[in-house]
């Protein structure tokens, strides 16, 4: 296993960034370790739902969860407002750096993972390349 670690300025979309972090480091199999900040706005889909919702307020970021590749990311966050109260869901864009995004990465070169359409959920899922039982 492998470390990178990213910071994200104000203003950055979290999301996007990561996305753009694998591709540019060609990650093939990679996944959050840790992840703290804050966020200015939130876009998250709830569990069950077609839509995200826009949440306007700044917020904490306690967890960030999911893997990243050059293929894709899913991810899924916890965040907390002024008066505490948590809530999470699926990240989607438009999740917006308040202050900073500090996140670790783990890569290994083990795996390849991949987003491809599951027959059964209708849903890009992660598909698990090992490369070492290829060997």
């Amino acid at each position: 296993m492998k470390l990178v670690a990213i910071r994200l300025k104000p203003d950055k979309d979290l999301r996007k960034s990561l996305k753009k972090f694998a591709l540019d480091r060609n990650i093939q199999a990679g996944f959050i370790i840790s992840a703290i900040g804050s966020l200015k706005q939130a876009k998250i889909r709830f569990a069950n739902q077609q839509t995200s919702t826009l949440l306007t307020d700044k917020f904490e970021i306690l967890s960030l969860n999911g893997t990243i590749a050059t293929t894709g990311v899913h991810l899924h966050i916890a965040i907390a407002d002024s008066q505490g109260k948590t809530i999470g869901g699926h990240l989607d864009d438009g999740c917006i750096i308040y202050t900073t995004a500090e996140i670790v990465i783990g890569t290994t070169d083990a795996f390849t993972f991949l987003r491809t359409i599951d027959e059964q959920t209708g849903y890009q899922e992660l598909e698990i390349i090992d490369k070492m039982k290829n060997n």
